[in-house]
């Protein structure tokens, strides 16, 4: 069985890998991290997940096409604003709650108070859009 090495990882400049099968890896984002995984160069088969400090809104709607996106708020508030496609959705988020995004569901975030959120997700395939 492979060993993990059990240093602590700061979860707002790493990212937690967790491959599909078990197991996770600390992932140093670095400034080519974002633009290699949206261009498939780099691929993360099962779940991501990293922190943010939360103190503007979100600058666009993101969608996840290969899986659910768990947003846990750990300090502030945010609206978490979804767009089936028909209508949208506010979902209020405060510290100590957590959304699941459906999967292959548009989606933002208004900050209502600045705080710290934890997202998990099936980073793969993460598509962006301008707010309008």
């Amino acid at each position: 069985m492979p060993k993990t090495d059990p240093a602590a990882v700061d979860p707002i400049s790493t990212y937690i890998h967790f491959p599909d099968g078990g197991g996770a890896k600390a992932i140093e984002v670095t400034d080519a991290f974002w633009p290699e995984l949206m261009s498939g160069q780099r691929q993360y088969p099962g779940r991501l997940l990293t922190g943010s400090e939360v103190s503007t809104d979100a600058g666009h709607w993101e969608m996840h096409p290969n899986g659910e996106e768990v947003l846990v708020m750990l300090s502030g508030a945010v609206d978490i604003i979804l767009d089936d496609g028909s209508a949208e959705q506010i979902v209020p988020l405060e510290a100590g709650r957590a959304c699941i995004v459906p999967r292959g569901v548009w989606h933002r975030f208004v900050v209502r108070e600045p705080g710290r959120m934890v997202f998990i997700t099936a980073g793969e395939g993460t598509q962006h859009r301008p707010l309008d």
